[in-house]
């Protein structure tokens, strides 16, 4: 049977988001998950249906991909199809060739779990490994603790402060009041918390969206941010517990993460949180 590459509309978008919420799981290795497709609403409906691909057989989902940039494609597959050879060879296919409209010409990234049967190939076809990541996994099994510093709920009028926490950050002059505005408009929002911690000033310190799958399902932490005049004082730790508590209450098995393995502060602000580190992984890329 055939493999159709497919840009869902606004509506059939839907079917992809439940496609990656069935294929969440706990033993499942670092992978695309629906709140990485809700984050990105922060740029508007059109915007996120536009950057959605899909890979189907006989009308079934088999992969979900989002271009995360132009140059970078975040993907994953079914659980019974990591190995399907015939799969694997249409997605080099369509990574390899711009007019499949997937990836340019030029240097570009895919992101893909590991065990997949598409890395064999891409390593065959030349493609090379990027710097290493660090996922982070914290199970649910017992209680989390208070969090030890004042949270609350950033709601549509605590936007300016969302933005201002992300700003500093990650020292970008990208976020703005609409991020918070457009992420929440959303229809994948409803699986989402957005959470504040402030100072005793009440001054916004760190901000935390996790995102849910779904009962008996890991959640998500996406992004995650502490303002440069509050680090080093626990506002990172105590922000991410918050949301891994937000997420428990949810109905979540557990939470997942990944962060560059040089940011090594990041790394051990998430350990503090209880996480425990996976070995590293890497994205594919093709630097010609």
């Amino acid at each position: 049977m055939t493999t159709v590459l497919s840009t869902p509309t606004a509506a059939s978008v839907r079917e992809a988001i439940a496609a990656l919420r069935e294929w969440q799981h706990d033993e499942a290795p670092m992978q695309l998950h629906p709140g990485d497709i809700g984050w990105n609403h922060r740029f508007g409906t059109a915007e996120t249906v536009a950057v959605v691909r899909t890979w189907s057989r006989d009308g079934r989902i088999l992969a979900v991909g989002m271009l995360d940039s132009p140059t970078l494609v975040r993907m994953t597959l079914a659980p019974d199809a990591f190995q399907d050879e015939d799969l694997a060879r249409r997605l080099v296919e369509d990574f390899s060739l711009p007019e499949r409209g997937v990836l340019p010409e030029g240097a570009v990234s895919i992101e893909a779990p590991q065990g997949l049967l598409l890395h064999d190939l891409l390593t065959k076809e030349g493609w090379g490994v990027d710097e290493p990541w660090t996922p982070l996994f914290r199970d649910f099994a017992e209680a989390v603790a208070d969090p030890g510093v004042r949270i609350k709920a950033i709601g549509p009028e605590q936007a300016q402060d969302f933005a201002d926490v992300l700003r500093s950050a990650f020292d970008t002059q990208r976020p703005t009041r609409e991020y918070r505005h457009k992420m929440s408009a959303g229809p994948f929002y409803a699986d989402a918390r957005c959470l504040g911690a402030y100072d005793d000033q009440g001054n916004p310190a760190a901000v935390v969206t996790v995102w849910s799958a779904g009962p008996g399902k890991p959640g998500l932490v996406e992004p995650m941010g502490v303002h440069a005049d509050h680090r080093g004082r626990g506002y990172g730790r105590a922000i991410t517990v918050a949301g891994a508590a937000a997420l428990r209450e949810m109905g979540s098995s557990s939470v997942r993460v990944c962060t560059p393995s040089s940011n090594v502060g990041g790394v051990a602000t998430y350990k503090a949180a209880g996480f425990a580190a996976r070995p590293g992984i890497a994205d594919r890329i093709r630097t010609v």
